[in-house]
């Protein structure tokens, strides 16, 4: 096959994620690319194959018969590709466990406890990355994830649920009456905006506060009403300890939001007896 005949590998791996998504914007949130480059990748796919690669379907996008083969072919050799980079990576010597986790669990609950799991097994090297939402793990190099489950997941991914998502108000043990009584400020998370409405929504016997202040990452908003700056609502999961600690406290206890945090792990990629260890203590230790 001449050069020329091949497409961009770029161009497949856009196409490909917006055929299996269904839209370009969830594509190019997946691939950390603005909804612009997505689109111009794919439309110079189609140009340069001179081929009708979507269709509309409703508010999305479908693959039509030929772009759906070539989709699929795509997402084949991509894969194919990983898992060779992964046995070359493996063969070559024993590679380090690169474990991507989201920024405010990696700092509030994964890194007090990541010690546990060296003492235990200090033959087993672990890199710890941060990163939230959809990855890519031949991409990034990552080799195993924890996430929380509100995005799409690749079909070929191997999810092990670690713990249903709740979430309430925490505060410093001294707030609790001005709390019950509404007089507090609200502290959320950027990454959450709706969170506060959405739980006071459930929740009509609360008290509402008097603002709602957000800040960039839940480890800020929970260190801020652990100084007495507000309420924030937390996911128990990263206020744990401050509770048993006595640091922070959850007089009206916690919610399910509908949500879970989950293990991602690339299926097609062989799990080796050190990745094994490691997921078994994570499942172990997850509250």
């Amino acid at each position: 096959m001449k050069r020329s005949d091949m497409p961009s590998l770029d161009d497949l791996r856009a196409f490909a994620a917006v055929a299996r998504l269904g839209s370009v914007r969830a594509a190019a949130t997946e691939l950390a690319l603005t909804h612009g480059a997505v689109s111009r990748r794919v439309s110079k796919l189609a140009h340069d194959l001179k081929l009708q690669l979507l269709e509309p379907d409703g508010r999305g996008v479908r693959p039509t018969r030929d772009g759906l083969r070539l989709a699929e072919a795509a997402t084949d050799a991509m894969q194919g590709i990983a898992a060779a980079l992964a046995e070359i990576r493996s063969s070559s010597g024993v590679q380090p466990i690169v474990l991507s986790c989201e920024r405010s669990l990696a700092m509030r609950w994964l890194i007090p406890r990541l010690s546990d799991f060296q003492d235990r097994h200090p033959g087993i090297d672990v890199h710890l990355s941060t990163g939230g939402g959809a990855l890519d793990f031949a991409r990034d190099r990552v080799t195993l994830a924890i996430r929380r489950l509100d995005f799409p997941l690749d079909p070929d991914w191997t999810v092990t649920i670690l713990a249903q998502e709740t979430v309430g108000p925490v505060m410093r043990p001294d707030r609790a009456q001005r709390f019950a009584s509404g007089d507090y400020l609200a502290l959320g998370a950027r990454t959450r905006p709706e969170a506060w409405k959405n739980w006071l929504a459930s929740r009509p016997d609360m008290p509402t506060p008097r603002d709602i202040r957000l800040y960039d990452h839940h480890f800020m908003m929970l260190e801020a009403a652990a100084n007495g700056l507000g309420v924030a609502l937390s996911p128990y999961i990263i206020a744990t300890d401050d509770l048993a600690t006595g640091r922070l406290a959850a007089p009206v206890g916690f919610d399910a939001d509908g949500t879970s945090y989950g293990l991602i792990w690339p299926g097609r990629m062989e799990m080796t007896e050190n990745v094994r260890a490691l997921e078994e203590w994570i499942i172990k230790h997850m509250p």
